[in-house]
């Protein structure tokens, strides 16, 4: 298994190397600002405490306060959270929001615990960090197995202990709660800026361009509809359990209607039903990954068969096919970039919350669309000035803006 950090690191190396950065920078890049590691005992409903480990990881606040989800995963290690703060520092500045990159997690099987158990596992956890957190500090968020739900009892718990209100302290919460419209859609809506971005860039007709989206969630899904409704060709689909394609293209308001009738993808008329891993190796002109981590890898990147790749899960490519793939002459849009839409609509939130402000979605999306074009258009032009990679092109950029308030 990759150490995610160690993978972290070697992108930073190569970004630093190509930026020729400043070497004081980089040895301070190299390690998170701060890092806690807290336990967290929890009453559990049959009486008994269990004590569970949770993790902070302040990686650079050099543009504005840490910025970063915090998951609970039986999976959850060090490394991983250290790498994911130091990636949202990247991904924060690429967009070019007033955040810094931070990142938390809890090693627990969060499907075992009850609602209370939960409950309780969020506040306690909120106690323990509490300090170091605040809307001018470190802003938390949703990530794997959390929801707007426990971003609220967060909230609450961090309230009273702060002793006033600081609705800005944590961001992907209900809209009840001082949430965002347009939340739910952003990391979507985003990536859709993207891809029309590219299609200009690769002189693709959109009525004429096919699309190849793996995973049908909450990104990949609106993704399908929005693409759609704009003339791309979505020519294949999938959820976990696998996926169904037709080279002349779906019509994915029905996809979607079976998919909801039925629980399934399987026997959608006039498609062939296909494996997930098949799904990548598919023809077309653009794969939208935005399902799992490292779903691009040395053994099935040669298969690949398209023009470019829009990176909406994080991580889906390996560092090896990474490699390949530049030889093969097929463009990336990193994730850094392609899903930053989610961070930056957590980032209005923050805003709204701090100046008191409700704005509509169509507010939201009209501030989203120029920061996601302008993004999108400098990391094109850092990647042609310094004949790289998109990917490298996005670490220099963010690496640029970050290093130039960085006081060493």
């Amino acid at each position: 298994m990759q150490n995610p950090f160690e993978n972290a690191m070697a992108q930073l190396e190569k970004a630093a190397k190509t930026m020729g950065l400043d070497k004081s920078i980089h040895e301070i890049l190299k390690q998170p600002d701060r890092v806690l590691t807290v336990s967290v005992p929890v009453r559990m409903d049959s009486g008994e405490v269990k004590v569970f480990t949770g993790y902070r990881s302040q990686f650079n606040n050099a543009l504005g306060p840490y910025k970063g989800g915090i998951r609970y995963h039986q999976n959850v290690t060090l490394d991983e959270v250290k790498a994911l703060s130091f990636w949202m520092m990247v991904k924060c500045a690429t967009v070019n929001i007033p955040m810094g990159g931070g990142k938390g997690g809890i090693i627990v099987d969060s499907k075992s615990l009850s609602e209370g158990e939960t409950e309780r596992l969020s506040r306690e956890y909120i106690r323990k960090i509490w300090r170091e957190i605040g809307s001018d500090k470190d802003v938390p968020a949703p990530d794997m197995y959390t929801t707007p739900k426990i971003m609220g009892w967060m909230r609450d718990e961090f309230e009273k202990l702060l002793g006033h209100a600081d609705p800005g302290v944590i961001t992907g919460k209900a809209i009840a709660d001082g949430g965002s419209a347009g939340r739910e859609t952003a990391t979507a809506q985003g990536g859709v800026y993207v891809v029309r971005e590219l299609a200009k860039k690769l002189n693709l007709n959109p009525k004429e361009t096919k699309v190849i989206i793996q995973g049908m969630g909450n990104v990949g899904g609106f993704m399908a509809k929005i693409l759609s409704a704009d003339g791309y060709i979505i020519v294949a689909i999938s959820d976990s359990k696998g996926g169904i394609y037709n080279e002349a293209g779906l019509d994915v308001s029905a996809v979607f209607a079976h998919k909801e009738q039925t629980g399934s993808l399987a026997n959608f008329a006039g498609a062939k039903i296909v494996t997930n891993a098949e799904l990548l190796e598919l023809p077309g002109n653009i794969l939208v990954p935005s399902a799992m981590e490292n779903q691009i890898t040395a053994e099935n990147v040669n298969n690949i068969k398209v023009q470019a790749i829009v990176e909406m899960a994080n991580g889906p490519t390996t560092p090896e096919a990474d490699e390949i793939l530049v030889q093969r002459g097929i463009v990336v849009v990193p994730d850094v970039l392609a899903n930053a839409g989610g961070v930056t609509v957590s980032c209005f939130e923050w805003e709204q919350n701090n100046k008191n402000e409700k704005w509509t979605e169509e507010q939201v999306f009209a501030k989203l669309e120029p920061m996601m074009i302008t993004a999108f258009n400098e990391v094109w032009e850092t990647k042609e000035k310094y004949s790289t990679t998109m990917r490298v092109g996005a670490f220099v950029k963010a690496i640029e803006r970050v290093a130039s308030k960085m006081k060493v």
